[in-house]
Parts: C-alpha cells; structure tokens; sequence
C-alpha cells in the first residue's frame, strides 16, 4: 500500500493584512471542483424538470435528424 502523505492545511496569503489568496492541496482542489460541477449539474437537472416533458413519434424525429454520414 503506498504511503499517503498527510494533506497540509490551506495556506491564506495576506496583502495589506487583508486575506488575498489561499494554498490549498491540490488533490482538495480537484475535489471541489468536483462536487461545483456536482452542483451545477443538479442545478441544471432541477431546472429541466420544471419544463413539460415534449414527447415526439419516432417518424417525426427521423424525419428532422439528418446525420452528416
């Protein structure tokens, strides 16, 4: 099993004594990003669930589907 290293805590970098910036490891980076587009994705579901579901016949939709083959 390799070994893990132990994630440091973030980093807040001052400008003028004012919080500027923050470090954090990258692997917690790529998580939130993760769980943002989680979040974005449900947003999104949520807002298409609202809309009426159109259904079309299969006919119709071959007839308006040209694929460029």
């Amino acid at each position: 099993m390799p070994n893990k290293m132990k994630r440091r805590e973030p980093e807040i970098i001052l400008r003028k004594g004012k919080p500027a910036a923050v470090i954090i490891d990258i692997d917690d980076y790529q998580e939130m990003l993760e769980k943002l587009e989680d979040v974005e994705d449900l947003q999104m579901l949520a807002e298409m669930r609202k809309k009426p579901l159109q259904f079309k016949k299969l006919e119709e939709f071959i007839k308006e589907f040209k694929p460029d083959v």
